[in-house]
C-alpha cells in the first residue's frame, strides 16, 4: 500500500508562487494533483506518468502550473506560479497504475492527506 505526504502548502498572495511536493512511501506509478475548494467537488489539477514523459493540466492551470517527479526520491512536484484566488484549495497527491480517465478520483487508489493553499487577494 503507498502512502502519501503533501507539504508546502500556505498563504500566497495572488501572482505569488508556491511548490507542493508529495512524498511516496515506495515506487508510485501514474500520479496526480487533485485539489477540493470548501463546497465543491474534488477537481482535476495535473497528472504526471511514470517516466515523466506524459503530463496531463487542467485546462484552468495550464501555462502556471508545472507537474514534474523524481523517482530516485519517489517525490511528486507541483510548481505552482501567477496563482489566482480561484486556486485556493485543499491540494490531494494521489497515485494509480494506467493511465485511463485521467482526471478522474475514482479511478486513484492511493491518496495523501492533502495541504491547504490560500491565495489571497
Amino acid at each position: 500500500q503507498v502512502q502519501l505526504a503533501e507539504s508546502g502548502g500556505g498563504v500566497v498572495q495572488a501572482g505569488g508562487s508556491l511548490r507542493l511536493s508529495c512524498a511516496a512511501s515506495e515506487r508510485a506509478y501514474t500520479m496526480a494533483w487533485f485539489r477540493q475548494a470548501i463546497g465543491e467537488e474534488r477537481e482535476f489539477v495535473a497528472a504526471i506518468s511514470w517516466s515523466g514523459g506524459n503530463t496531463y493540466y487542467n485546462d484552468s492551470v495550464k501555462g502556471r502550473f508545472t507537474i514534474s517527479r523524481d523517482n530516485a526520491k519517489n517525490t511528486l512536484y507541483l510548481e505552482m506560479n501567477n496563482l489566482k484566488p480561484e486556486d485556493t484549495a485543499v491540494y490531494f497527491c494521489a497515485s494509480r497504475s494506467g493511465l485511463t480517465e485521467i482526471n478522474k478520483p475514482r479511478k486513484y487508489e492511493y491518496w495523501g492527506q492533502g495541504t491547504q493553499v490560500t491565495v489571497s487577494s
